[in-house]
């Protein structure tokens, strides 16, 4: 009983493995898909045997199918043995309803499942995008489709062609590779590679890639990133962008072209070519509608003069604002002021330049180093002419000091002054108001030195003029103190050295601070030589 008892047990087992195992083979088909192309309709149909090979040519109406695959066409040869087909005349190949092929010439691997369409070959994916090309190679496996003698794909956003890409059809990625060039109603752009998803419409850039916009002129070359054509947003990297009036250069862009805002991180430079003047920071934003220009972090404009030298001015922040009305254009530094060139050093709270009057504006506690003075007031103001200094004009508690050779302090004090200049020097102050002046006299040197000899410096201080006057003018000669013209009822003493007294030697608000004159380095917080003149105007 035992015996039986198991010998059903293993007969079931035996029964139900057979089962598993056709059930298994019968589902082999289904699993790994049809592996043979089948003729499905043809007119006309003539074969035979060729070196032992049996050929099928089959005419008219001709459909042949594999798996979800179909194929059209006028003609056809069918190799069974091979499993391929040579299709000829009006070709289609459609996969599922989702993709369709046409050309005018066919060679189908079923083995592989490779088509290799030649001569007006045009690949649709329904409803996203159109690839045109005479050498496509489509891979059903890989669901790919890869043209190598040009190609074009067109959808409903943009036209990209290329000597060599692919299309992945189930990713709707296309790769372009060589001579690309990328039509959209908005630009153009040229690259060696990048990539486009034909569903979200964005494009990768790869390589090195150049845009040029068609409305406004912009240009821009970008190392790699991405562009969402559909909400005109990128992330780009390692480029330069360039309007008609701009040019912008960053590690990393941030850019929005239907606000028309551009960010740029990391070692930015922007110049301004009107006005020859580069704004360096670590970071920039370009605001194109409204016209500001920000740059901050480490920042700092590098302007050229007519001579070649370059005004730098750094600060926490700088802005510049573009304007149709010129009056209105400026350049704006604030937080931490500092500017620097060969004749000129100073610092501040905040600063305006306006290109309209050629004019430099200094608030909040301002002090100018220049031609050995120290010039300090509430508010100061340089005005330019050719891009050298013209005039200064120190508003407010004005105060100037300069420092000679024996470290004696000559000062100048008033409620206004006005500061003239030829070329780099000084030339005269005039003092408008509570003018106040003290200046030492010096033992004056040899008057016949040697041929050649460099005169003695003075020795010992002969005395100190204090003046007191409502307005007056100082004239200097060589940037020193020379003559003093007084109006107004001016009240004038001169006190030798030995009767000199401490508080003599100060006006009332005296500060000297040499210590806070910034040097180059202190303003120019790249690695960059200064830019020259002829670079800016490129």
């Amino acid at each position: 009983m035992h015996d039986l008892r198991f010998s059903f047990t293993l007969t079931f087992r035996t029964i139900g493995l057979i089962a598993t195992i056709i059930a298994m083979t019968l589902c082999v088909p289904q699993a790994y898909g049809q592996k043979k192309v089948k003729l499905k309709q043809a007119d006309v149909a003539r074969g035979g045997i060729k070196d032992g090979v049996r050929i099928d040519r089959f005419i008219g109406n001709v459909i042949f199918v594999q798996n979800n695959t179909t194929i059209y066409c006028d003609s056809a040869i069918f190799y069974k043995s091979k499993n391929s087909v040579e299709a000829f005349g009006r070709i289609r190949i459609t996969e599922g309803d989702s993709v369709t092929v046409t050309s005018n010439a066919l060679t189908y691997d079923g083995n592989s499942k490779t088509a290799y369409l030649r001569r007006n070959v045009v690949f649709t994916k329904l409803g996203i995008a159109t690839l045109h090309t005479d050498f496509l190679d489509y891979d059903r496996k890989k669901n790919e489709a890869r043209y190598f003698n040009g190609g074009k794909l067109v959808d409903s956003t943009n036209t990209l062609t290329s000597k060599k890409g692919y299309y992945d059809i189930h990713t709707n990625m296309a790769s372009f590779k060589k001579e690309v060039v990328g039509v959209n109603p908005d630009y153009t752009l040229h690259s060696d590679t990048l990539q486009y998803n034909s569903k979200t419409k964005v494009i990768y850039f790869r390589d090195l890639t150049t845009v040029k916009g068609v409305k406004d002129g912009e240009n821009a070359v970008y190392q790699n990133g991405f562009y969402d054509t559909n909400k005109k947003l990128s992330t780009l990297t390692k480029g330069d962008i360039e309007t008609i009036s701009y040019k912008m250069s960053g590690v990393e862009y941030f850019i929005d072209d239907v606000k028309k805002f551009y960010k740029a991180k990391g070692n930015v430079a922007m110049t301004h070519k009107e006005e020859n003047t580069i704004v360096y920071g670590d970071d920039g934003d370009y605001d194109k509608l409204k016209g500001i220009a920000k740059v901050y972090g480490h920042a700092y404009v590098a302007k050229v003069d007519e001579n070649n030298d370059t005004l730098f001015i750094a600060a926490d922040t700088l802005v510049s604002v573009e304007n149709e009305d010129p009056a209105k254009k400026a350049l704006l530094a604030y937080n931490h002021v500092r500017i620097f060139r060969n004749d000129m050093q100073g610092t501040a709270d905040s600063l305006v330049y306006s290109s309209f009057d050629s004019t430099i504006y200094f608030y909040s506690g301002p002090v100018l180093w220049t031609s050995g003075n120290q010039m300090t007031a509430d508010s100061i103001r340089i005005l330019l002419k050719g891009r050298s200094i013209d005039k200064i004009y120190l508003v407010a508690n004005a105060f100037v000091i300069s420092e000679d050779t024996l470290k004696n302090y000559n000062q100048i004090k008033g409620r206004k002054m006005i500061a003239s200049f030829k070329g780099q020097t000084i030339t005269h102050v005039n003092v408008q108001g509570n003018g106040e002046s003290l200046y030492y006299a010096l033992q004056e040197p040899e008057k016949n030195p040697k041929a050649g000899a460099k005169p003695p410096e003075p020795t010992h201080t002969m005395g100190m003029n204090k003046i007191i006057c409502s307005n007056m003018k100082i004239n200097f000669v060589e940037g020193k103190v020379n003559n003093i013209s007084f109006y107004i009822e001016p009240e004038a003493s001169f006190i030798p050295p030995h009767e000199l007294k401490q508080e003599d030697k100060r006006l009332k608000g005296f500060k000297w601070r040499s210590e806070e004159k910034p040097e180059r380095k202190d303003v120019v917080q790249r690695k960059e030589l200064s830019p020259k003149k002829d670079e800016l105007q490129k």
